[in-house]
């Protein structure tokens, strides 16, 4: 009887077909733009006109795709979103493909996917044109492609998917700043990892940071896998400035490339007035303050855009976090150190940045990340087993009580937000 993993691509085809259905439909609505699209579409036609920098306190990249939207389909909501769309697909797929990876079997890994596609902030962030949907979808398949290295036969393999993961990293650095702690992270997630393997088969430290006779990541030494993914990703982020050494107003320079990002962290870090929707970070894990990206009357109808979590896995999520860290001690299981590893260190950014205010869509990530640590704590701890399918029942009521207002489809009236807002802060 043959032992080898069934093979996840039929999952993952009709998992993409289901989520990029999902994402797309009823896409154009509202047809202006709502909530930061009023920033990043000027700024992509200002980029497609190659005018001058505009938005300088973020990098270029994630303006680059909405732009290259505009470009295919035209200077109208469908342009602006369609790519973000795929960015949505692209982090489902992501998250299949990490818990697939960390566990070698489809079924966990489906429940990982469909609690991301039924998250509202997978489903809003995939229907808006902003930077995060993008830095997101980047960072969680860059980071697939690192663990796809891992588990490559050969050595040659796992430099490709090393050097693949290493590009998708700097791009979502290129997104947005704040995806740049998870390329320590993966630097970090190397070195335990082989610093395990080596304490399980009696190895020396030397022997578990050379390149032979490695369990994962085969042929890959330390050191040069550090460099790459350092040097890799760096490259990969400065070549999307390459349109601003084209502007017809300030270019860039390679005398000024190194500078400019001065420039950037000195916006990032300028004061700000305050806004009705911030929210300090201490707040986003437990939802304080969702945000409205829309709430008036357009398109003929009164609609709204609420961007929240599913209670069930951004609440859920957390015990599910909780449980991997303490199973992670306790059984010192890499799978479960690094489900969650990854919510920390998507999340304790935010604690130390020098931002002066915060939104609850910083959460973003994060809230990603949840969705995998309940994937790999149900899978891994039998008090929980095979109770997935009815988490996962409430987890799709929950996404249909708040479509609605998750999709900008007509309300009965203007005071129809009632409904939705469940606690006063909601409001």
């Amino acid at each position: 009887m043959s032992h080898a993993r069934p093979h996840p691509y039929r999952a993952a085809a009709a998992l993409a077909l289901l989520a990029q259905t999902l994402f797309s439909y009823r896409l154009t609505i509202p047809t202006k733009p709502m909530f930061d699209e009023t920033h990043y579409v000027p700024a992509a036609r200002t980029l497609l006109a190659l005018a001058g920098p505009t938005n300088i306190e973020h990098p270029l990249f994630a303006k680059e795709i909405i732009a290259a939207g505009i470009l295919l389909l035209g200077d109208t909501s469908l342009g602006w979103r369609f790519f973000s769309t795929l960015a949505g697909t692209g982090v489902v797929l992501g998250v299949f493909a990490i818990v697939w990876l960390m566990l070698g079997r489809v079924r966990p890994a489906v429940f990982g996917a469909l609690f991301a596609l039924f998250n509202g902030t997978v489903f809003v962030q995939a229907r808006i044109g902003m930077l995060d949907g993008f830095m997101a979808a980047f960072a969680i398949l860059g980071l697939a492609a690192l663990l796809w290295a891992m588990r490559a036969e050969r050595g040659r393999d796992a430099w490709s998917r090393w050097i693949l993961g290493a590009v998708l990293l700097g791009l979502s650095v290129a997104a947005k700043w704040a995806a740049a702690p998870l390329i320590g992270f993966a630097a970090l997630g190397f070195v335990a990892l082989r610093l395990d393997d080596a304490r399980r088969s009696g190895r020396s430290v030397f022997g578990a940071l050379n390149a032979g006779g490695q369990r994962h990541w085969p042929q890959m030494a330390a050191i040069p896998a550090m460099l790459v993914l350092g040097g890799v990703s760096v490259t990969a982020y400065f070549a999307t400035f390459a349109p601003a050494f084209f502007y017809t107003h300030d270019p860039l320079t390679f005398g000024t490339l190194f500078s400019f990002q001065q420039r950037m962290y000195d916006r990032q870090t300028l004061p700000l007035p305050s806004h009705p929707y911030q929210s300090a970070w201490w707040s986003w894990p437990v939802m304080v303050r969702p945000i409205w990206y829309l709430y008036e009357r357009v398109d003929g109808a009164q609609r709204g855009v609420l961007l929240i979590g599913n209670l069930a896995i951004l609440w859920g999520g957390l015990i599910a976090v909780a449980a991997c860290g303490y199973g992670a001690i306790r059984d010192r299981s890499p799978p479960l150190l690094a489900a969650a590893a990854l919510w920390v260190a998507s999340y304790a950014v935010w604690i130390v940045i020098p931002k002066k205010i915060g939104f609850f869509y910083y959460y973003y990530l994060p809230s990603i990340a949840l969705c995998i640590a309940l994937a790999v704590a149900f899978d891994r701890f039998p008090a929980a087993r095979r109770r997935d399918t009815a988490f996962l029942a409430v987890v799709i009521v929950l996404f249909a009580v708040f479509y609605p207002v998750l999709s900008a489809a007509p309300l009965p009236g203007p005071a129809a937000f009632h409904y939705w807002t469940w606690f006063p802060s909601w409001v």
